[in-house]
């Protein structure tokens, strides 16, 4: 008898917009990195897509989505963004911000909206892999269906 998924906030917002997905789950004692949660699941590290969040200097707040072997360009980022500047927001503020925890942060059921910006990358898979809203879950889902309902714009951001 398998144990029933309790919904996170990310799959609950998936559900009321109608966007199909499917869940994946891995042990919660388990890989945080997204290039070793990539390889526990089987999947090729640029699919399975890590969510960062940064902050400008005027209290600002981006989120980014990029493929999990790969590092955000700050200074891509923070053109993208419309900013000077923008650094990682630090790991302390990331739970009260968002209401997610390093290594469970998904870009779907924040405590707010934030502009969202996934790597063009992305637009070559028909679906990727973003956090379920815990550590443990990965949501597959078409990340064209993010766009229906976040305010999401691919670009290059990567290093």
């Amino acid at each position: 008898m398998s144990k029933k998924i309790s919904k996170t906030n990310a799959m609950r917002i998936l559900d009321s917009e109608k966007i199909t997905y499917n869940i994946r789950e891995y042990p919660e004692n388990g890989p945080i990195a997204a290039v070793d949660v990539a390889r526990y699941l089987e999947q090729p590290a640029d699919r399975l897509f890590k969510t960062l969040v940064t902050t400008d200097n005027n209290h600002g707040y981006y989120v980014f989505c990029l493929p999990g072997d790969t590092e955000l360009d700050l200074k891509k980022a923070a053109r993208v963004a419309g900013v000077k500047k923008i650094e990682m927001l630090k790991q302390k503020d990331l739970l009260p911000l968002t209401g997610y925890i390093h290594g469970g942060c998904s870009p779907v059921g924040m405590k707010k909206v934030f502009p969202t910006y996934m790597d063009e990358s992305a637009q070559k898979w028909e679906s990727i892999y973003v956090s379920g809203g815990k550590i443990g879950l990965q949501i597959e889902v078409n990340p064209q269906e993010l766009t229906k309902f976040l305010p999401l714009s691919f670009a290059d951001l990567l290093k």
